[in-house]
C-alpha cells in the first residue's frame, strides 16, 4: 500500500515482522536514487544504568520540553533553563574522528544537528584537528554541552568526511557512559549554537557527505528493532539511501509540517485512534530517535488512559495494565494521510525483561505511551520515539529541502 505526498516518504509493507514506514523528505516526488552504494553503520541500543535506576519518563518529558521551546525565543532551546536528566535509552554509533581515528560512541539523534565529543572519552587531537577558536553550546533537556568548535576528519562506516565541524566539550551534563552526539537533524537546529554567531548555521555530517561527493542525496535510513536485551547491536544507519533488506514496499511522499515548533524537526501531521476511537485529531508532531517513549498531548493521554483502563505506576511514572486489561487492548493507530500504521497490543508495552532497569516490577505490564505534558494545539502535540521507530523503518532525506 503506497501513499504519495510531496516531501516525506511513507511506505507500508504487505507483510513483515516490522511494519515499514519510510519517512523521507525531498522536493522532487521521485524515488531516492543513490549514485553509489549506500554505506551502513551499525548502531547499538543501550540502557544507561550507570546512574542506577532509569527515570525514563522524566528523561523524555525533559527532552520534550526542550524540543518545544525552540520556537519561543530567538535562541530557542539553546538558552532554555530546563532540568536535565541523564540519557536513558540510546542508540549508539561508533564514529571515528581524527587521523589516525579515535573511535567515539555517539548517540544517534534526529532531534539535534550538532556532532560533538568529549563527554566521556576525551577528544584526541591529531594532524587533521583544527581549532577554530569558536565557542559552541547546546542544551537538550536531557543534557547539555559547551566547549569549542574544531574541524576534523570524521569516519562513518566506509565514508570519510574531511574538515567536518565538531564540538569538543569542555563541560557536559547528562551524558554519562557515552561520548557525545551524532546529530542528523535539520540544518536550522545548528543556528546559534556557535555562541558568538547567533545567526550562523553549521553544516551537518550528512550535508558534508553530500557536499564532498560521498553520497548523491542527503539521505539517512534508520533501522531500529525491538529487543529484550540491555545492550545489543540491532540497528543501523544507512547514509545515502536505504537498506532494502530492512523493509518491503515502495516509497511515497508527504510534506514536513509548517506548524511551529514541529517544523524545526522531522515534523509531520497525523491523527491517533485507539481502536476506532479518536484520541488525537490531526495535528503536528515529530519523529525523534532521541525520545524513547511515544508521548502524546495531555488530552489525548487522558483518553488513552481511560480507554485502556491503565493506572499510573507510582515508581516508574508509566501507565500499568493488568493481564486482563492487556488481553483487551486494541490497536493504537497512527493515521498519516490515508494510511494507518498500527501498534498492536504487544507494540504498546515495555519489554517486561527490562522492567527492573526502570525500577519496576518484573511481573508488571507497562505501556510505552505517555503524557507529553501539555494539551494539543501548541504546535508539537506528539513525539513518535524509539518505541514507534522499532516497529517502522525510517528514512530521513533532506535533498533540496527547505527546513
Amino acid at each position: 500500500m503506497i501513499i504519495t505526498f510531496k516531501h516525506w516518504s511513507i511506505m507500508f509493507p504487505a507483510a513483515s515482522l516490522l511494519t515499514t514506514l519510510l519517512l523521507a523528505l525531498s522536493i522532487a516526488a521521485s524515488p531516492v536514487e543513490v549514485r553509489d552504494s549506500p554505506i551502513t553503520l551499525p548502531v547499538a541500543r543501550r540502557l544507561n544504568t550507570s546512574g542506577g535506576t532509569i527515570n525514563l519518563l522524566q528523561h523524555d518529558q525533559s527532552r520534550a520540553a526542550a524540543l518545544k521551546s525552540v520556537g519561543t525565543s530567538s535562541v530557542g532551546r539553546r538558552a532554555a533553563s530546563i532540568p536535565v536528566t541523564n540519557e536513558a535509552v540510546s542508540y549508539i554509533a561508533e564514529v571515528g574522528i581524527g587521523s589516525p581515528a579515535t573511535t567515539y560512541n555517539l548517540i544517534v539523534d534526529t532531534g539535534s544537528s550538532n556532532t560533538w565529543v568529549g563527554a566521556d572519552t576525551a577528544y584526541v587531537k591529531t594532524s587533521t584537528s583544527i581549532n577554530t577558536g569558536k565557542p559552541v553550546a547546546v542544551s537538550y533537556g536531557s543534557g547539555s554541552f559547551s566547549g569549542t568548535e574544531y574541524t576534523d576528519t570524521v569516519t562513518l562506516g566506509g565514508l570519510t568526511i574531511t574538515a567536518q565541524s565538531i564540538g569538543v566539550a569542555s563541560k557536559s551534563t547528562g551524558f554519562t557512559g557515552v561520548d557525545g552526539i551524532l546529530g542528523i537533524g535539520p540544518l536550522d537546529l545548528t543556528e546559534g549554537t556557535l555562541t558568538d554567531e547567533q545567526t550562523t548555521t553549521i553544516p551537518t555530517v550528512t550535508q558534508d557527505l553530500h557536499t564532498q561527493g560521498k553520497i548523491s542525496d542527503i539521505v539517512v535510513g534508520v533501522s531500529f528493532e525491538p529487543t529484550t536485551s540491555e545492550s545489543v547491536t540491532n540497528g543501523e544507519l544507512t547514509f545515502g539511501g536505504t537498506d532494502a533488506t530492512k523493509y518491503t514496499g515502495a516509497i511515497a511522499y508527504t510534506p514536513l509540517t509548517t506548524t511551529s515548533p514541529a517544523s524545526y524537526y522531522w515534523g509531520i501531521k497525523e491523527s491517533i485512534t485507539y481502536g476506532s476511537t479518536t484520541i488525537l485529531s490531526e495535528t503536528a508532531g515529530i519523529v525523534d530517535t532521541g525520545t524513547t517513549l511515544i508521548l502524546i498531548a495531555s488530552n489525548a493521554y487522558t483518553k488513552y488512559q481511560s480507554a485502556t483502563g491503565a493506572t499510573p505506576d507510582q515508581t516508574t511514572g508509566l501507565l500499568r495494565v493488568t493481564l486482563t486489561q492487556y488481553d483487551a487492548l486494541q490497536n493504537l493507530n497512527f493515521n498519516v494521510g490515508s494510511n494507518t500504521y498500527a501498534l498492536t497490543p504487544n507494540g504498546q508495552i515495555w519489554p517486561r525483561a527490562l522492567n527492573t532497569y526502570l525500577g519496576g516490577s518484573s511481573g508488571y505490564i507497562y505501556l510505552v505511551v505517555n503524557n507529553l505534558g501539555e494539551p494539543s494545539g501548541e504546535g508539537l502535540d506528539f513525539i513518535n520515539g524509539q518505541t514507534f521507530l522499532q516497529r517502522f523503518y525510517s528514512v530521513f532525506d533532506t535533498t533540496n529541502a527547505r527546513v
